[in-house]
C-alpha cells in the first residue's frame, strides 16, 4: 500500500516560512485537499511531494518507494506544467508514454475520445485552447499507470462540461489512487475524504 508521510515540515522562501510544523500521513485510496488562502503553500506542497522541491525543515517518506523511482509513480496535472506546443495531441501522448505508460490497455484513440478531443488528435497543441490544453494534461495524469495523483487547481480554465468531465474522471478511472488535490474551489474536490487547511501551519511573525 502505497503511503506518504511528512513530519515537521516546513518551507522557506528567504526569512519567511510558508507553512511550518506539518505531520500529515496521506495513504493510496484516500483523496486529500489542501485548501487554504493564495499564498499558504498549496502549490509548494505539491511540488514537495512530487519530489521537485525540497522541505526547509522536517523529513518526508514515501513509504516502499524508492527516491530515485519517484517520479514512476507519481503523476501531477498543474497549470505550471506545459505540454509541447509543437506536438500534436498524439504525439504528445506518445512522447509522454515513454515515461509514464498508460494504465488499463488504453489506446492513445480511447483517451483522446474520452477528454473530449477526438478532432484535435492530429492538431498542434500551440492551436489548442487553455480549456482543450487542461483536458489534456488531466487526461494524462488521471490515465497514467501510477498510484499518486497530484491534482493543482485542476480545473482551471475548464467550463462546466470541463468540470463535469473532470469530476467522471475521478470516480470512473482514478478512485483507487493516493489523490491529493491543492484548491480554493470545493467544486474541485468533493470527492476527498480529508481537507487539510495550510492556513493552520503558518507562522505569522
Amino acid at each position: 500500500m502505497v503511503h506518504i508521510t511528512l513530519t515537521n515540515a516546513g518551507k522557506r522562501f528567504n526569512k519567511e516560512w510558508i507553512f511550518k510544523a506539518l505531520h500529515v500521513h496521506f495513504q493510496q485510496g484516500m483523496h486529500y485537499a489542501l485548501i487554504g488562502n493564495n499564498g499558504s503553500g498549496k502549490s509548494t506542497l505539491l511540488q514537495i511531494i512530487a519530489g521537485y522541491v525540497s522541505l526547509s525543515k522536517g523529513t518526508i517518506d514515501w513509504g516502499t518507494i524508492d527516491a530515485v523511482s519517484i517520479f514512476k509513480n507519481i503523476s501531477i496535472a498543474a497549470p505550471y506544467l506545459e505540454l509541447i506546443e509543437e506536438f500534436t495531441t498524439l504525439e504528445q501522448i506518445e512522447f509522454h508514454k515513454k515515461f509514464k505508460p498508460l494504465k488499463g490497455q488504453i489506446s492513445n484513440k480511447q483517451l483522446i475520445e474520452i477528454i473530449g478531443l477526438p478532432a484535435a488528435a492530429h492538431k498542434q497543441i500551440r492551436n489548442f485552447s487553455s480549456g482543450m490544453k487542461q483536458r489534456l494534461k488531466l487526461g494524462l495524469a488521471i490515465f497514467s499507470d501510477s498510484p499518486i495523483l497530484l491534482l493543482d487547481e485542476p480545473c482551471s480554465n475548464l467550463d462546466k462540461e470541463g468540470y463535469g468531465l473532470y469530476q467522471s474522471l475521478i470516480e470512473k478511472y482514478a478512485s483507487d489512487k493516493l489523490i491529493i488535490v491543492g484548491s480554493n474551489d470545493p467544486k474541485e474536490y468533493t470527492f476527498c475524504n480529508q481537507l487539510i487547511n495550510l492556513a493552520d501551519y503558518k507562522e505569522l511573525n
